[in-house]
């Protein structure tokens, strides 16, 4: 759940890159109205409506190896699975009667609904499906299209994404003006990506890459950005063939490819807090999402994932007690424990878990 946060200082992350037009396989992600091209040629003014051009042949992605391409897809389903079960679970917790449980270690009833946090995920696997990669146009309007106001979703997203739909509105103005130009600073980037680590399972250069590129469609801010490039990392690492490795060295690897900002900074003192058992005294000296920050959140959620790799369930229960924004930290815990064979999250909680959506293309 990501309200978003009272004030962003600081400036913009930078430019977004430009549309790249390509065509979504049947079904993935929809096509808006409109928005196509004159076959004489561009017209003087671009147009940025979410998926213009989206049907011009001649700027298709060029088609990926099926084989690589499947277990791309079986990796992030997986990953997905396990950020909409700590996201769903997490959920209950804001529930004053489920507080008990939280402390013993009980379930509580189901079944447990998701919030903004799968549905955005969702999309981004959607797009990977449908493009091999990050299409911010296309990512955009599934964002919008998708968006259900009663998910949880901040206001400042909540505008921004009935403003596309509606009204058309370009999602480039849109996110660059939030927080009188500075843009968000929220912990949704980060939040709705480790689907995407898990696509790009060995490469955690591409992965943060790509997460930068998604961030920029709702997240301008540097530390959004930090947080989103930080999460898809640690994912892609924890998913590699060759293994996570230590926990300090997974969040070195993972420092290595974020930006200095306060989103670093914070990972660095979750490095040094590795040997820490007491989770409350981690919480309050990183942070767990009070704030619904990427520096206030990001940092806390990877020190309880890498902390808890092989074992998606102490994951879960440790991050929750933590308390602060509990869906999105173990939505990211969640994604991130999941992407590693084996991190699967218990039958018996998927079970309890609100499906996921049939256009998300996850069987």
């Amino acid at each position: 759940m990501t309200s978003d946060p009272d004030s962003a200082p600081g400036l913009p992350a930078g430019p977004v890159l430009p549309s790249s037009h390509a065509v979504p396989r049947s079904g993935a992600v929809p096509r808006p109205p409109g928005g196509h091209r004159s076959a004489a040629g561009p017209d003087p003014e671009p147009d940025r409506r979410p998926g213009a051009g989206l049907d011009r042949a001649s700027d298709r992605v060029p088609a990926f190896d099926q084989d690589a391409d499947a277990d791309r897809l079986s990796r992030a389903r997986a990953s997905l699975r396990g950020l909409a079960v700590g996201d769903a679970l997490g959920s209950q917790f804001f529930v004053p009667a489920h507080y008990p449980a939280l402390q013993s270690g009980e379930l509580p009833p189901g079944p447990w609904a998701w919030t903004d946090d799968t549905e955005m995920a969702c999309s981004v696997l959607a797009v990977l499906a449908a493009h091999g990669r990050i299409d911010q146009d296309a990512l955009a309007w599934s964002f919008a299209e998708h968006h259900d106001f009663d998910r949880g979703y901040g206001p400042a997203v909540n505008r921004m994404l009935r403003l596309i739909r509606q009204e058309g509105g370009d999602w480039r103005e849109l996110a660059a003006g939030l927080f009188n130009g500075q843009g968000s600073w929220g912990n949704g980037a980060a939040m709705r990506i480790a689907p995407l680590g898990a696509w790009y399972a060995g490469d955690p250069e591409r992965a943060a890459h790509q997460a930068e590129i998604s961030a920029h469609t709702t997240h301008r801010h540097q530390e959004a950005v930090a947080g989103a490039r930080a999460v898809a990392a640690a994912t892609a690492l924890v998913a590699g063939p060759a293994g996570p490795g230590t926990p300090d060295a997974l969040l070195g690897a993972v420092l290595d490819l974020v930006p200095r900002s306060a989103v670093h900074a914070g990972i660095r003192r979750a490095r040094d807090m590795l040997d820490y058992d007491d989770v409350a005294t981690v919480a309050a000296v990183l942070g767990c999402g009070r704030h619904t920050s990427a520096q206030d959140t990001v940092p806390f959620a990877l020190w309880a994932a890498v902390r808890h790799l092989d074992d998606y369930e102490q994951a879960f229960w440790t991050t929750a007690r933590a308390g602060g924004d509990v869906d999105t930290n173990c939505a990211i815990v969640g994604g991130v424990v999941a992407a590693r064979p084996g991190g699967e999250p218990p039958t018996a909680w998927t079970r309890r878990t609100e499906p996921l959506p049939q256009w998300a293309g996850v069987s």
